[in-house]
């Protein structure tokens, strides 16, 4: 059987420990904070059922990466939250994908892409990127087994060089 212990103490700053151990190192490392969002769209030139007007239940996995500061946070999991709910949830949820995105087709391919231009964009303006917070990887789920995936090296990459199909 487990053993159950209730701490007869919390821990106190300055008394149990100091302010200079709260960071335990200088790595960097990388947190994830995980999205849903509900909306509908239609792909053009599509043969398939996608071509007509459907919805999802999308699922956005975010990760950025930095040195944690002096508190041991590399970034506020509430400053990921409130990024999402300003500039995706805003403006997608509960939406027709094809009327509030830019003129694109609204696959996983493109609309990650978007996705990323806008939590990167937010990051700077906030001032994380400035304090060493990168966007690393962002994973847009259209479907429990299917997604389209965005990685920092690729996005600063230049420009592929692949032909179009």
């Amino acid at each position: 059987m487990t053993e159950f212990y209730i701490p007869a103490k919390l821990q106190s700053l300055h008394s149990d420990i100091l302010p200079s151990q709260l960071r335990y190192h200088n790595k960097r490392v990388a947190v994830s904070k995980e999205f849903t969002f509900d909306a509908a769209h239609h792909l053009h030139l599509y043969e398939g059922k996608c071509q007509s007007l459907h919805g999802h239940t999308y699922r956005l996995i975010v990760t950025v990466s930095g040195v944690p500061g002096n508190t041991g946070l590399t970034v506020d999991f509430s400053d990921l939250k409130t990024i999402y709910r300003e500039e995706i949830e805003a403006k997608l949820d509960h939406r027709y994908l094809n009327e509030v995105l830019p003129p694109m087709n609204t696959t996983a391919e493109n609309m990650v892409v978007w996705i990323w231009e806008q939590f990167d964009g937010a990051l700077a303006a906030q001032g994380l990127k400035a304090a060493g917070c990168r966007l690393e990887e962002i994973k847009l789920y259209e479907t429990p087994t299917s997604f389209a995936t965005a990685k920092r090296e690729w996005m600063e990459s230049s420009e592929e060089s692949e032909p179009q199909r």
